[in-house]
Protein backbone atom coordinates (compact mmCIF):
# COMPACT_ATOMS: atom_id res chain seq x y z
CA UNK A 1 0.00 0.00 0.00
CA UNK A 2 1.69 3.22 -0.82
CA UNK A 3 1.37 6.72 1.31
CA UNK A 4 -1.11 8.07 -0.97
CA UNK A 5 -3.56 5.38 -1.38
CA UNK A 6 -7.03 5.73 0.94
CA UNK A 7 -9.65 3.56 1.75
CA UNK A 8 -11.74 2.68 -1.41
CA UNK A 9 -9.11 4.11 -3.27
CA UNK A 10 -8.36 2.95 -6.40
CA UNK A 11 -5.78 0.11 -6.72
CA UNK A 12 -1.84 0.29 -7.83
CA UNK A 13 -1.73 -1.92 -11.02
CA UNK A 14 -2.18 -5.34 -9.77
CA UNK A 15 -1.36 -3.99 -6.38
CA UNK A 16 -3.23 -4.18 -3.16
CA UNK A 17 -6.53 -2.37 -2.65
CA UNK A 18 -7.41 -0.12 0.76
CA UNK A 19 -11.07 -1.27 1.48
CA UNK A 20 -13.59 0.59 3.17
CA UNK A 21 -12.35 -1.08 6.72
CA UNK A 22 -8.55 0.38 5.88
CA UNK A 23 -7.42 -3.20 5.57
CA UNK A 24 -5.21 -3.68 2.16
CA UNK A 25 -6.37 -6.91 0.01
CA UNK A 26 -5.60 -8.13 -3.58
CA UNK A 27 -7.95 -7.09 -5.98
CA UNK A 28 -9.56 -10.87 -6.25
CA UNK A 29 -10.61 -10.75 -2.40
CA UNK A 30 -11.48 -7.23 -2.34
CA UNK A 31 -15.44 -6.85 -3.30
CA UNK A 32 -17.28 -10.52 -3.34
CA UNK A 33 -17.56 -10.85 0.69
CA UNK A 34 -17.17 -14.68 0.76
CA UNK A 35 -13.67 -14.08 -0.94
CA UNK A 36 -13.04 -11.35 1.02
CA UNK A 37 -13.78 -13.56 4.20
CA UNK A 38 -11.79 -16.59 2.87
CA UNK A 39 -9.14 -14.52 2.39
CA UNK A 40 -9.15 -12.79 5.54
CA UNK A 41 -9.69 -15.69 7.90
CA UNK A 42 -8.75 -18.87 5.87
CA UNK A 43 -6.36 -18.53 2.82
CA UNK A 44 -2.59 -19.23 3.47
CA UNK A 45 -3.49 -20.37 7.10
CA UNK A 46 -1.67 -23.53 7.95
CA UNK A 47 -3.38 -26.53 7.35
CA UNK A 48 -1.99 -29.42 9.85
CA UNK A 49 -4.29 -32.35 9.97
CA UNK A 50 -5.53 -35.02 7.32
CA UNK A 51 -8.88 -34.34 6.62
CA UNK A 52 -7.97 -30.37 5.78
CA UNK A 53 -5.39 -31.30 3.65
CA UNK A 54 -7.45 -34.07 1.39
CA UNK A 55 -10.42 -31.61 1.37
CA UNK A 56 -7.88 -28.54 0.05
CA UNK A 57 -6.87 -31.11 -2.20
CA UNK A 58 -9.98 -32.31 -3.90
CA UNK A 59 -11.57 -28.73 -3.98
CA UNK A 60 -7.84 -27.77 -5.53
CA UNK A 61 -8.44 -30.22 -8.37
CA UNK A 62 -12.61 -29.48 -8.57
CA UNK A 63 -11.36 -25.96 -9.23
CA UNK A 64 -9.06 -26.61 -12.06
CA UNK A 65 -10.40 -24.86 -15.52
CA UNK A 66 -13.31 -22.32 -12.56
CA UNK A 67 -13.31 -19.73 -10.47
CA UNK A 68 -12.22 -20.10 -6.77
CA UNK A 69 -15.22 -18.29 -6.49
CA UNK A 70 -17.86 -21.10 -7.91
CA UNK A 71 -15.98 -23.68 -5.46
CA UNK A 72 -15.96 -21.62 -2.40
CA UNK A 73 -20.44 -21.19 -2.82
CA UNK A 74 -20.24 -24.83 -3.30
CA UNK A 75 -18.27 -25.60 0.10
CA UNK A 76 -20.99 -26.91 1.76
CA UNK A 77 -22.42 -28.56 -0.60
CA UNK A 78 -19.15 -30.31 -1.72
CA UNK A 79 -18.37 -31.42 2.26
CA UNK A 80 -22.37 -33.05 2.58
CA UNK A 81 -21.45 -34.72 -0.75
CA UNK A 82 -18.38 -36.36 0.21
CA UNK A 83 -19.52 -37.26 3.64
CA UNK A 84 -17.11 -33.91 5.20
CA UNK A 85 -13.99 -35.31 3.17
CA UNK A 86 -13.68 -37.93 5.56
CA UNK A 87 -10.99 -40.10 3.66
CA UNK A 88 -12.28 -43.29 5.08
CA UNK A 89 -15.57 -43.23 3.68
CA UNK A 90 -14.87 -41.73 0.40
CA UNK A 91 -12.62 -44.17 -0.21
CA UNK A 92 -15.42 -46.69 0.26
CA UNK A 93 -17.46 -45.14 -2.52
CA UNK A 94 -19.31 -47.12 -5.20
CA UNK A 95 -19.97 -47.00 -8.87
CA UNK A 96 -23.53 -46.03 -7.25
CA UNK A 97 -21.59 -42.96 -5.11
CA UNK A 98 -20.20 -41.86 -8.42
CA UNK A 99 -23.46 -41.61 -10.05
CA UNK A 100 -25.10 -39.84 -7.14
CA UNK A 101 -22.46 -37.39 -7.44
CA UNK A 102 -23.14 -36.86 -11.48
CA UNK A 103 -26.99 -36.15 -10.19
CA UNK A 104 -25.76 -33.84 -7.27
CA UNK A 105 -26.75 -30.24 -8.95
CA UNK A 106 -25.32 -28.98 -6.40
CA UNK A 107 -21.39 -29.76 -7.20
CA UNK A 108 -19.15 -29.77 -9.65
CA UNK A 109 -20.68 -32.54 -11.82
CA UNK A 110 -17.22 -33.59 -13.35
CA UNK A 111 -16.69 -37.44 -13.32
CA UNK A 112 -13.04 -37.66 -13.79
CA UNK A 113 -13.06 -35.53 -10.78
CA UNK A 114 -15.14 -36.62 -8.56
CA UNK A 115 -12.91 -40.05 -9.42
CA UNK A 116 -10.02 -38.50 -8.59
CA UNK A 117 -11.31 -37.72 -5.55
CA UNK A 118 -12.30 -41.28 -4.59
CA UNK A 119 -8.86 -42.50 -5.77
CA UNK A 120 -6.90 -39.80 -3.52
CA UNK A 121 -8.76 -40.87 -0.82
CA UNK A 122 -7.82 -44.69 -1.29
CA UNK A 123 -3.81 -43.09 -1.36
CA UNK A 124 -4.21 -40.51 1.73
CA UNK A 125 -4.85 -43.97 3.51
CA UNK A 126 -2.36 -45.21 1.82
CA UNK A 127 0.19 -42.28 2.74
CA UNK A 128 -0.41 -43.08 6.41
CA UNK A 129 1.84 -46.28 6.70
CA UNK A 130 4.63 -43.34 5.46
CA UNK A 131 4.43 -40.65 7.72
CA UNK A 132 0.68 -39.24 6.77
CA UNK A 133 -0.24 -36.65 4.26
CA UNK A 134 0.01 -34.04 6.09
CA UNK A 135 3.59 -34.47 6.63
CA UNK A 136 4.14 -35.68 3.27
CA UNK A 137 2.94 -31.73 1.42
CA UNK A 138 4.88 -29.94 4.07
CA UNK A 139 7.84 -32.06 3.38
CA UNK A 140 7.96 -29.95 0.29
CA UNK A 141 8.27 -26.37 1.58
CA UNK A 142 10.83 -24.48 -0.05
CA UNK A 143 13.51 -22.68 1.69
CA UNK A 144 12.31 -19.11 0.75
CA UNK A 145 8.35 -17.68 0.15
CA UNK A 146 7.84 -15.50 -3.04
CA UNK A 147 7.43 -11.28 -2.04
CA UNK A 148 5.11 -10.73 -4.52
CA UNK A 149 4.12 -6.74 -4.83
CA UNK A 150 1.42 -7.06 -7.73
CA UNK A 151 -0.33 -10.46 -8.66
CA UNK A 152 2.02 -10.41 -11.64
CA UNK A 153 4.78 -11.30 -9.60
CA UNK A 154 2.93 -13.84 -8.18
CA UNK A 155 4.26 -17.15 -9.42
CA UNK A 156 1.82 -20.22 -10.92
CA UNK A 157 4.26 -22.98 -10.20
CA UNK A 158 7.43 -23.70 -8.96
CA UNK A 159 10.29 -26.58 -8.08
CA UNK A 160 8.52 -27.94 -5.33
CA UNK A 161 5.11 -27.65 -6.23
CA UNK A 162 6.38 -29.81 -9.94
CA UNK A 163 7.91 -32.30 -7.27
CA UNK A 164 5.17 -32.18 -4.83
CA UNK A 165 3.24 -32.87 -8.03
CA UNK A 166 5.69 -36.12 -9.30
CA UNK A 167 5.28 -37.30 -5.37
CA UNK A 168 2.24 -37.42 -5.56
CA UNK A 169 1.35 -39.18 -8.87
CA UNK A 170 3.65 -41.68 -7.93
CA UNK A 171 1.90 -42.58 -4.83
CA UNK A 172 -1.24 -42.65 -6.74
CA UNK A 173 -2.90 -39.23 -6.49
CA UNK A 174 -4.42 -37.46 -9.25
CA UNK A 175 -5.93 -34.10 -10.76
CA UNK A 176 -2.28 -33.19 -8.70
CA UNK A 177 -0.23 -31.13 -11.48
CA UNK A 178 2.02 -28.68 -10.91
CA UNK A 179 -0.13 -25.38 -11.16
CA UNK A 180 -2.75 -27.05 -8.71
CA UNK A 181 -0.60 -28.34 -6.40
CA UNK A 182 0.86 -24.88 -6.22
CA UNK A 183 -2.22 -23.74 -5.44
CA UNK A 184 -2.44 -25.63 -2.54
CA UNK A 185 1.27 -24.40 -1.16
CA UNK A 186 -0.52 -20.88 -1.16
CA UNK A 187 -3.94 -22.22 0.55
CA UNK A 188 -2.21 -23.65 3.24
CA UNK A 189 0.75 -21.79 3.85
CA UNK A 190 3.22 -23.77 2.69
CA UNK A 191 4.32 -20.57 0.66
CA UNK A 192 2.75 -17.12 1.23
CA UNK A 193 1.94 -15.04 -1.79
CA UNK A 194 -0.01 -12.38 -0.08
CA UNK A 195 1.28 -9.36 -1.43
CA UNK A 196 3.70 -7.16 0.37
CA UNK A 197 1.26 -4.65 1.95
CA UNK A 198 -1.46 -6.99 2.23
CA UNK A 199 -2.75 -6.77 5.88
CA UNK A 200 -2.46 -10.63 6.04
CA UNK A 201 0.95 -10.73 4.95
CA UNK A 202 3.49 -12.92 7.70
CA UNK A 203 0.32 -13.83 9.67
CA UNK A 204 0.11 -17.18 9.09
CA UNK A 205 3.38 -17.78 11.71
CA UNK A 206 5.04 -19.77 8.97
CA UNK A 207 7.19 -17.03 7.35
CA UNK A 208 8.35 -13.75 8.72
CA UNK A 209 7.76 -10.14 7.09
Amino acid sequence: MTSEQQPGSPPQPGGVVVGEDGLARPAWASVDPLLREYYDTEWGMPVRDERGMYERISLEAFQAGLSWATILRKREAFRAAFAGFDPETVAAFTEDDVQRLMDDASIVRNRAKIRAAITNASATIRLRAKGGLVDFVWSFRPERTPMPRTYADVPTTSAESVALSKALRKEGFAFVGPTTMYALMEAVGIVDTHLLGSHRRATSGVWPA
